[in-house]
């Protein structure tokens, strides 16, 4: 198994049909097969080794698209960069990673001189954009144009395909080193599920093409020789534009992106009909939202995937009968690729009902992190990937997630370690003790919450603290809300008791996560 597999099939049975659309143009498979083979033949030629790691800073495009499958046709690896982060994080990742290239558009090319500065042993980078090529980089176009398609060097199975960035527990990113069997996995049995994606879908690329969630969809349409409809990012009027003009069939949203959707005032205006499959992920949706989804969606089933980047990244699958029959409360049963179970401290499995940890395996299931052997060995503890979250499983195999073992937020459908946030929050010269929680919000789901001890005589003000944050970490890790005291509850060994931080905000709910 490996990513480009199926170009490799729709090119043999199918080479005039539409793989790619973004704005105005159309390519077809045998177009995007020729472009692939140029970019790795260039890639090659600019000192791509293999195994080197190759990285792309941008926003969704048809670049992307070819990116996705030039680099391991090149027999690299893969380092898609959250285009959310903070210009430290994307240094942090790139020299991580130790990435011999950069694939970066015009939206980023700004951040260029803080990135050459923060990681000066860059040796190239590539601009995606339509217009000139900024001073130092190379014009995608001009080295595909006069550089000779290469063999593919089909590059697959356990071998590693990606690096794929989420956020650490220690305050610095890890990377997920993830093999083109766990993607390819992941991706066939979420279409073994049933849930969504056909032969003859078009896909529409409104989630990030970064992100794990959105991959899924990406290799659903090679599998089935689809069509990629791509925005280069989330917009109600483009993605609702984007469904009418391409009569798109399947798409991945965050139930923050639906209610904008549903929401928008111009919805009337569009035809919708064509969706049939709406995926959705990070949270679960709330029923008055999921009420007027169906309705601007008349012939979409909805379904929800469960899981995270160690996982490639679905664990479990909520199906559009569940949420006929109104079972939203769960985050569904195991994915056909995966084993699921609930487990308490010691890894023994708990009786349905009771609440544990939440543990996964299958051939989805990541090599590892990058260069964090410790950490790798906690999270694969028993051959079985730990996720941190706490849950109950039900007699007929339905996961209902109550709370998280590990310290981290989930906002907007984004996954934020507190350690990331708080390490961010003591540099600033006010700062003498800071714990960041989530806590429940009405537009996000959980909100990014800073509890802060002011150092004696100093004042700050949490505009102040927020902006502080944001020049460290990416804008949705900073605090939406400050509170200050004079003190942190601490336990006898000096621990601070987040759980009672947290009381107050989820008193009376049946939840302690969203």
């Amino acid at each position: 198994m490996y990513l480009a597999q199926g170009l490799h099939r729709a090119v043999q049975q199918n080479p005039n049909g539409i793989m790619t659309t973004f704005g105005d143009r159309q390519r077809t498979f045998a177009e995007v097969a020729d472009r692939v083979a140029r970019l790795a033949g260039a890639l090659r030629g600019l000192g791509v080794g293999d195994g080197d790691r190759v990285a792309f800073l941008g926003l969704n495009s048809d670049r992307y698209h070819e990116y996705l499958l030039a680099v391991p046709w090149a027999n690299a690896v893969l380092n898609p960069v959250n285009i959310r982060w903070s210009a430290a994080e994307i240094v942090y990742s790139l020299r991580d990673s130790d990435s011999k290239v950069l694939f970066i558009d015009d939206v980023f090319a700004k951040l260029l001189p803080e990135i050459r500065q923060g990681y000066p042993e860059l040796a190239t980078v590539i601009h995606t954009g339509d217009g000139p090529a900024p001073k130092g980089t190379l014009s995608y176009e001009e080295i595909i144009s006069r550089v000779e398609p290469i063999e593919d060097a089909r590059r697959g199975g356990d071998e590693l395909a990606g690096l794929f960035y989420t956020g650490g527990t220690t305050g610095f990113p890890k990377g997920v080193m993830l093999s083109h069997a766990n993607l390819v996995t992941s991706t066939l049995g979420t279409v073994a599920s049933g849930v969504a994606f056909g032969p003859g879908g078009r896909y529409l690329h409104a989630a990030p093409m970064f992100h794990l969630a959105d991959l899924i969809g990406w290799g659903a349409q090679m599998l089935h020789a689809g069509t990629n409809v791509i925005i280069p990012a989330f917009d109600p009027i483009a993605v609702m534009k984007a469904i009418q003009d391409h009569r798109v069939t399947d798409t991945f949203l965050v139930p923050l992106m639906i209610q904008a959707v549903v929401d928008h005032p111009d919805l009337p205006n569009h035809d919708l009909t064509s969706l049939k499959a709406v995926i959705y992920g990070g949270s679960p949706i709330p029923a008055t939202v999921l009420e007027r989804a169906m309705k601007a969606f008349p012939n979409a089933d909805f379904a929800q995937a469960y899981g995270m980047t160690e996982l490639a990244p679905v664990a479990t699958l909520l199906s559009p009968q569940d949420h006929r029959e109104g079972n939203l409360r769960s985050a569904g049963r195991a994915a056909p690729h995966a084993e699921v179970r609930i487990v308490d401290a010691d890894d023994n499995e708990v009786p349905r009902g009771t609440v544990g940890e939440v543990v996964v395996r299958g051939g989805h299931m990541m090599l590892g992190y990058w260069n964090k052997s410790e950490e790798t060995a906690a999270a694969l503890r028993g051959s079985w990937m730990h996720t941190g979250d706490g849950a109950y499983m039900d007699d007929n195999g339905y996961i209902y997630i109550v709370d998280r073992i590990k310290d981290m937020i989930v906002t907007g459908g984004e996954n934020v370690y507190s350690a990331e946030v708080e390490n961010a929050l003591a540099r600033h010269p006010a700062v003498a003790q800071a714990a960041v929680v989530g806590v429940p919000d009405e537009r996000w789901g959980e909100r990014v919450h800073a509890v802060v001890v002011l150092r004696p005589g100093q004042q700050a003000t949490p505009e102040e603290l927020s902006e502080h944050a944001k020049s460290l970490v990416a804008s949705y890790k900073a605090p939406r809300s400050v509170e200050f005291v004079d003190a942190l509850p601490v336990s006898g060994a000096g621990k601070i008791l987040k759980r009672e931080l947290r009381k107050k905000y989820w008193a009376g709910k049946e939840r302690q996560v969203n």
